[in-house]
């Protein structure tokens, strides 16, 4: 190579040139970017949007169809409370439903509110033994999973992680304070009474804490 020749090669790029290089390599890598993209429709399946839980979408849906199942699976209490006294097992298997510790069963009665301590009360419900308490939760927080242990038809399969399942139990519990206690002044209910759908774990045969799906004021 002459002299001139090298010269020439080792000489800088106009700024034209390497405008227009910078411009060609841009070009490239947008073109390979779109190439690697996957185009996904709002609302397809492949929308991960749609998949993301959301409790309180789920408490709105389910609610009125756990309820629905409580008021029809609901026995009067006395008739459970007399189940249990006679054989505790029968009746699980009779009213309960399978929930872990102890099977959740679904029941209504109407009686006379006590004292109440943290918006749980006492509820005098005749016909049930002396030995038996019966409370009811009327908020604010409403402890348990009853309502969405209480059909058997919510499982931890139908949820991706344990967090879901638990937010789950929430969401229910949450709406059925909108839709049941926010119409109930749940700081005036000693003294009244009151009828109740609902449903409690059955650990310790002499205190039931029922969570509602109805509530009323006589």
């Amino acid at each position: 190579m002459s002299a001139k020749a090298a010269t020439a090669s080792a000489r800088p790029a106009s700024p034209g040139l390497r405008r227009a290089l910078a411009g060609a390599a841009a070009v490239v890598l947008l073109g390979a970017m779109a190439l690697d993209t996957k185009v996904v429709r709002i609302g397809s399946a492949g929308d991960v949007r749609s998949a993301v839980f959301s409790a309180a979408d789920y408490g709105k849906s389910e609610f009125p169809k756990v309820q629905a199942d409580v008021d029809a699976r609901a026995a009067d209490a006395v008739t459970v409370a007399a189940a249990i006294a006679k054989d505790r097992a029968t009746a699980e298997k009779e009213y309960g439903v399978p929930a872990g510790v102890g099977p959740v069963i679904s029941v209504k009665f109407s009686g006379v509110v006590g004292e109440g301590k943290s918006g749980i009360y006492k509820v005098a419900v005749d016909g049930v033994p002396d030995t038996l308490m019966i409370r009811v939760q009327t908020g604010p927080a409403i402890n348990g999973t009853e309502l969405r242990d209480a059909t058997g038809k919510i499982t931890f399969g139908q949820f991706t992680n344990q967090i879901e399942y638990q937010d789950a139990g929430s969401a229910l519990n949450n709406e059925m304070k909108k839709e049941v206690l926010a119409k109930v002044d749940a700081s005036a209910l000693t003294g009244k009474t009151i009828s109740v759908v609902g449903a409690f774990k059955l650990v310790n045969p002499k205190s039931w804490l029922v969570t509602p799906v109805r509530l009323d004021v006589k």
